[in-house]
This record gives structure tokens, C-alpha cells and sequence, in this order.
């Protein structure tokens, strides 16, 4: 195991290199040009997130759509995995974060428009797309969708649940005392009752339980930052002047250069908000929408929530708490940060972290099983579904040192394609925002 992981981390660093960090970044950059600044449209934006009533043809209302990509894309990575690049990359690998989340909007409409324009209805009967779709039709390239799909299928697993089964399980036995073969059964049950309903399944409960969760551990870490008021502005401070100079985290070595604070924020970023990586689409495909950007606004405020504000508001707790130095990484830094509020900071951190996973896990489920629809047919949509709840159990109790290593790999193999098909169909973005952006 320590050979498999110690290739998967070679393997992450290859992928993770400047190639993909310059074609992610530039990605955000290039669109964000490209469509006028489209993020000055965040507004109308939010207004029309909130929307439930049909608009068209689709599966689900356009905020059960948001609810269900802000599902997935709000996990470990918004706790555990701010944590990780702060611990890696140093205090400005925070500011790297923000900046992927404020371009990555821009990413993050045009996969939808994309998604939205292409979708078709499957042999089902429900209308099904995303990037696999994109590559398909819009540049007729099967072969890429293919691959795009594979990548998809498989990585669902790492970043959408075995990651955060064994986050959650880990958590409950580090604070409560609590068997993980209990909270893996009790999720494994949870997800079952969820997911096997499909689409309309998860969305009911992703509508109920996502406000929810965003707005306590939004008010949890204003609280906690409230309370810990004096050290703020150091922390802030701290984060903008080690971007651009390097800070280091322990030892002088780690996170000790501006590449270290990019590479990690940029990634972990990524991770976060899923802005360029082509899971997001995939359900914004069957949102009932009149135009394909109306969705892409809609779903583009995705990744405001994620990291422009959730992200932030984590990074800015852990930096102003100081022990980003101490050693201490991932779930275990996190912790020790917000336990410097007594009550309140692990009160958030256990309820964050809680409903986070298992929104995750939900979410994230559907991107996969359309994945594996387009490699195999409906036929494998219930197949995929029973493994998947297996995974969740297997999460919760296998030790998985190489669990981040994988989803970091697979992360970056997923955005490849989808990036591709994003700056080749710009002008295709473009032309639809032109036509559709003012409407009421």
C-alpha cells in the first residue's frame, strides 16, 4: 500500500504540474474575458436560482438543480481540503482558492450552456447531458466523450465517496467515540433510501437539506471569526502578502514558494468547487430551463456559494487560528482550528462536516451513473447504484491513505477533456449569451 500510494502522489504531481494549472487558470481567465465579465451577471443570477417553478423541458426545477450541484460540490474539500492546501501550500494557497472561485464562474456558465444545448433524451425517456454529450455533438468527438466518461465513472468514487465516507466515519470515531462499521452502516442505509429513486429522489432531498446545512456553517464561521475578531486582519494580511512571496508551513520547506501556494490552492480549489472538471453540468443537463442560459447563471452561482464564500470563510478561520504551523494536517488541522472556539467552533465543524459528506455522496452519485449510462446503456444506471452504496460502506471503514492522492489524479484526468471542449465551443458559448442574456 505505501508503494501504490507513493505512486499515486508522483502520479498527482505529474498531473497537478504546470501544464494543467496554466490550462485550468487560463481556462477561467480566457471565458471570463471571452463572455464580457459574465460574472457581473451574479445577481440575476441568485435571483433566478431561487426559482422553482418549470420553465421547460427537464427532470427538475432549476434550484433543485443548483441544490443538487451544490450538493456535491460542497464536501470535504470546503473543510478538510482548505485545510490540506493551507497545510501544504501555506496561507496564500487561500487566496489562490478565492481567485479559481471568482474565474472559475465564468468556467463553471459555460459548462452549462454547453450542457443545457446539447442534452438529448435518453432511452429511458429522461433528458440526460453533459460534457460526454458536449464532446459528442457539439464537436463530434465520441471518442473524447468516451474518455471523458470513464474518467467520470471512476472518480466518482474518489472524490464523491469513498473520500467523504471515511472523512465522516473518522470524525464521529475521533470526537464520539463512535464504531465506524456504525456510521458507515447508518450512511450506507441513508444513501440507499436516497439514491435508488434516482434524479427526483436525490433532489427533494438536496432542496431540504442543503439551505440548511450552507446557512449554519455560514453563520457557524462568521460567529467563530466574530469571536476571534483581533487576529482577523493579521490572518488576512498573512494570506494576500505569502500568495505572491511564499510562506513557509513547517520546516522552511513546505509551501515555502509562490508555485507551492498556486499549485495547491488552484488544485484544492478545484476540488472544491469542480469549476472546469464537467461533473456540475451533468445535472445542470436536466434542470427544466427555456434557454440554456438561464441555467448557466443559475448553475454558476455554485461555485459563488462553494468558494467564494464557504471556502473563504474556512480558510480565514484556520489561518487566524495559528496552527497551520504545528504540524498538523487535513481533518486533524481543521479540527485543532476550530477548537479554539469552545462549543461553538466543533459544534460547526461536526455539522458542517456531517452534511456536507453525505450531500456529497448523494450528488455525486448521479454524475457517476450518468457516466456509466453513456459508456453502457441504461442497463448499467441499478448496477452502478448497489456498488455505489457498497463504496460507501467500504469508505467508512478501510484506512485509505491514498484516497486524496486518487481523487487528486482523477480530478485532473476528468477536467482534461471538458477544458478542451470549453475553449474550442467558446464562440458556441458566446453566440447563446448574446442571444439569451437579456431576456427577463
Amino acid at each position: 500500500m505505501d508503494t501504490f500510494n507513493a505512486f499515486l502522489e508522483k502520479a498527482s504531481s505529474f498531473v497537478w504540474g504546470p501544464p494543467l494549472i496554466i490550462l485550468l487558470f487560463g481556462t477561467h481567465l480566457y471565458l471570463t474575458f471571452r463572455l464580457g465579465l459574465i460574472q457581473r451577471y451574479l445577481p440575476k443570477a441568485i435571483k433566478l436560482s431561487f426559482s422553482r417553478k418549470k420553465e421547460g423541458e427537464g427532470e427538475i426545477s432549476q434550484f433543485a438543480a443548483l441544490m443538487t450541484a451544490l450538493a456535491a460540490t460542497i464536501g470535504t474539500g470546503n473543510i478538510v481540503g482548505v485545510s490540506t492546501a493551507v497545510a501544504a501550500g501555506g496561507p496564500g494557497a487561500v487566496l489562490w482558492m478565492w481567485l479559481t472561485g471568482v474565474f472559475g464562474i465564468a468556467t463553471k456558465y459555460g459548462e452549462a450552456v454547453l450542457s443545457v444545448k446539447y442534452r438529448v433524451v435518453a432511452a429511458d425517456g429522461e433528458i440526460t447531458g453533459g460534457p460526454m454529450y458536449v464532446l459528442e455533438r457539439g464537436l463530434n468527438a465520441k471518442w473524447l466523450g468516451v474518455i471523458f466518461a470513464f474518467f467520470t465513472a471512476v472518480a466518482a468514487f474518489g472524490i464523491g465517496n469513498m473520500v467523504q465516507a471515511n472523512s465522516i466515519s473518522q470524525m464521529l470515531s475521533d470526537t464520539f467515540g463512535l464504531s465506524t462499521w456504525i456510521s458507515g452502516a447508518v450512511m450506507t442505509a441513508l444513501t440507499a433510501f436516497v439514491i435508488l429513486g434516482g434524479i427526483r429522489s436525490i433532489a427533494r432531498f438536496c432542496e431540504l437539506l442543503v439551505p440548511f446545512m450552507a446557512v449554519f456553517y455560514v453563520l457557524g464561521c462568521g460567529l467563530i471569526l466574530l469571536l476571534n475578531f483581533d487576529k482577523l486582519p493579521g490572518a488576512i494580511s498573512l494570506i494576500l502578502s505569502s500568495a505572491f512571496t511564499g510562506q513557509a508551513a513547517v520546516g522552511g520547506f513546505l509551501g515555502a514558494g509562490m508555485k507551492e501556494a498556486m499549485r495547491y490552492g488552484i488544485a484544492r480549489g478545484l476540488f472544491s468547487n469542480e469549476s472546469g472538471l464537467g461533473s456540475a453540468p451533468i445535472v445542470a443537463a436536466a434542470a427544466q430551463t427555456r434557454n440554456p442560459v438561464r441555467q448557466a447563471l443559475v448553475s454558476s452561482t455554485g461555485t459563488f456559494w462553494d468558494t467564494v464564500v464557504v471556502c473563504l470563510l474556512t480558510g480565514l478561520v484556520i489561518v487566524s487560528a495559528g496552527d497551520w504551523q504545528s504540524g498538523l494536517k487535513g481533518a486533524a488541522l481543521t479540527k485543532s482550528a476550530f477548537s479554539h472556539i469552545p462549543y461553538i467552533g466543533p459544534t460547526v465543524l461536526s455539522i458542517g462536516l456531517l452534511t456536507f459528506v453525505f450531500s456529497t455522496i448523494l450528488g455525486w452519485e448521479y454524475y457517476g451513473e450518468k457516466a456509466a449510462e453513456y459508456l453502457l446503456g441504461v442497463k448499467a444506471v441499478k448496477p452502478y447504484r448497489y456498488l455505489w452504496i457498497a463504496a460507501v460502506m467500504a469508505g467508512s471503514v478501510a484506512a485509505l491513505p491514498a484516497v486524496w492522492n486518487f481523487a487528486d489524479v482523477f480530478n485532473g484526468l476528468m477536467a482534461v477533456p471538458n477544458l478542451v471542449s470549453l475553449l474550442l465551443l467558446a464562440p458556441v458559448i458566446a453566440a447563446e449569451t448574446k442571444k439569451y442574456i437579456n431576456e427577463p
